[in-house]
């Protein structure tokens, strides 16, 4: 039996037998099960088997976290349970009494933003490489090339609606090609250019005498969810009272055509409103207290992690790009945050003298510094205590800086090394040079935090023998 599949039989074991698992997925770094009773599973055995991080309980999921290899262990998992095999979360089950309100808000709002995130990440990284190659004099932009790989990054964002209205409609279970036609209504040239035109010309539009707000909705993300939602009522009230000989034209039919007519005339206007207010409100954040939010943000976001409440930022900072270009909230405080957390896990690698301790903080360490926390988190920072405080001291040095010199993400990505990129844009590449020293000082600082701080838990006896190599 190889390792993994050895794993797979023992996480089974542990969480109470295949019988007591409801649903089985996996997202970068952990397992995640849906339990039918969570008192069944064996929480302190799977913390101490050698190949699982930590275990955690979070928004309705019992979590094993295994760091890279998930995938793998995940696949064996499947075989030996033979469950499902699915690659993200679908709400199929009630909230389980003890998930509290704001985490199933948190829940929902990730659900929704989840499955695009790929689609973002790859425009916004291929918008930060074409600024790269252009400051390097490698892409001219006056080249149909340029044109096109422009037109190929911007394509997520200009689409945004047609992406939420898929990934919505999952979230409310009715139509996702009836919700993406939906989208692309809020897109269409003839909409925009009569848009365009009424703004011009100082007019309205109607429609049925209906008045219609001359609104743009290209990147936009609240209007289709509004809609989205809407129309899954109208989807469940006509397949209840639709003859089942017309249901397979009438549902659509009428969905689109109510939905749409109460999007463009109330609900879509509403979630413009809404998200230029949010936009609004950081503008001015920004301009009077810049350093606030990425400080904070790179503080606590660890402990946001933990209980899953960081999904909640990422519909800001996906806002804040779609509305004005850049992010100065959410992107660059989970950069020095992230980073803090990896240089914290070398740290621990240099100071422990437990060989499983080293090479363990020195592979999660690497993983955090490029973007993907969860290994150093659970597998060191929260085992140990003592880096999670070196590395927030760093998360909050370096989001300091970065809020003091109002540093901006111009693309979306993992927030780690290899995003920097992310923040070329405005005039020069001040800005990038700032993410750069921003960043460098949050590894510095949780390094150096995380060092001393070794030695303060040593003299007070809170470490065992085998870090200290006795």
């Amino acid at each position: 039996m190889g390792k993994f599949e050895a794993l797979a039989a023992t996480i089974i074991e542990n969480i109470g037998g295949r019988e007591n698992v409801n649903q089985a997925l996996h997202c970068a770094t952990r397992l995640r099960f849906t339990l039918k009773d969570d008192s069944k599973a064996n929480t302190e055995a799977l913390k101490n088997t050698p190949g699982i991080m930590s275990v955690i309980q979070a928004g309705g999921q019992y979590q094993v976290v295994i760091g890279p290899d998930v995938a793998e262990v995940y696949q064996e998992v499947v075989t030996l349970g033979k469950f499902e095999s699915k690659e993200q979360v679908e709400d199929t089950d009630a909230p389980k009494k003890d998930q509290s309100k704001l985490s199933q808000a948190l829940e929902f709002v990730a659900s929704i933003f989840q499955p695009i995130i790929p689609a973002i990440t790859a425009g916004g990284l291929v918008k930060a490489l074409m600024a790269l190659f252009v400051a390097l004099h490698v892409l001219d932009n006056t080249t149909q090339t340029y044109a096109l790989l422009s037109a190929m990054a911007d394509a997520p964002f200009y689409f945004l609606p047609v992406l939420l209205g898929a990934s919505t409609a999952k979230r409310f279970k009715c139509n996702q090609y009836v919700a993406m036609a939906l989208g692309g209504l809020l897109i269409y040239p003839s909409f925009i250019t009569m848009v365009t035109e009424a703004k011009a010309a100082g007019t309205g539009i109607a429609m049925f005498g209906i008045p219609i707000t001359p609104a743009s909705y290209s990147s936009s993300v609240i209007p289709i969810i509004l809609g989205v939602w809407f129309m899954s009522y109208v989807e469940r009230f006509m397949n209840k009272i639709s003859p089942k000989a017309i249901k397979f034209f009438s549902v659509p039919v009428v969905s689109l055509f109510v939905s749409g007519i109460v999007t463009l005339a109330l609900l879509g206007p509403i979630g413009t409103w809404v998200g230029n207010g949010i936009a609004a409100f950081f503008t001015w954040l920004d301009a009077h207290a810049a350093w606030a939010v990425p400080t904070l943000v790179g503080t606590l976001s660890p402990l946001l992690v933990m209980t899953g409440t960081h999904y909640g930022l990422i519909p800001i900072g996906i806002n804040n790009l779609a509305t004005a270009g850049f992010d100065t909230v959410v992107g660059p405080g989970m950069l020095a945050s992230n980073v803090a957390q990896g240089a914290a896990g070398f740290a621990v690698s240099v100071r422990s003298k437990n060989k499983a301790t080293k090479e363990l903080a020195a592979s999660a360490g690497l993983t955090g510094v490029l973007g993907i926390t969860e290994p150093v988190l659970y597998g060191i920072n929260l085992k140990f205590i003592y880096p999670l405080i070196g590395a927030m001291v760093g998360g909050f040095a370096g989001g300091l800086f970065l809020g003091i010199t109002k540093t901006a993400r111009y693309a979306a990505g993992s927030p780690g090394l290899l995003v920097l990129p992310a923040y070329i844009g405005g005039e020069g590449m001040m800005n990038l040079v700032n993410a750069c020293i921003g960043t460098g000082i949050a590894m510095v600082v949780s390094f150096i935090a995380t060092f001393i701080l070794f030695g303060v838990y040593a003299r007070q006896g809170k470490l065992d023998a085998a870090e200290l190599g006795k």
